[in-house]
């Protein structure tokens, strides 16, 4: 199951992984969320500010790694392109 459709999983993921998970979201799409009050609250509720600090900053480098990778039209080692 892709990670995308944590909100489909029903319970298998815990309260803190559904709301590190929703924070992930709302950090990447921040041009189009705004990252919205309630991902701040999911997330406050479940970490201490130290760890969003983290989680946040690991959100950052995996998206920062994520367009140096697709700028530089890197696959993933294994995949070829059609």
């Amino acid at each position: 199951m892709p990670v995308s459709a944590w909100r489909e999983a029903g319970d298998i993921f815990t309260a803190p992984e559904r709301a590190a998970l929703q924070w992930s979201e709302a950090v990447t799409l921040v041009s189009e969320t705004h990252v919205p009050d309630e991902s701040f609250a999911a997330v406050s509720a479940e970490f201490q500010p130290k760890e969003i600090a983290d989680l946040t900053l690991a959100i950052g480098l995996m998206n920062a790694y994520n367009r140096l990778a697709i700028s530089f039209c890197r696959q993933p080692e294994g995949v070829t392109s059609a």
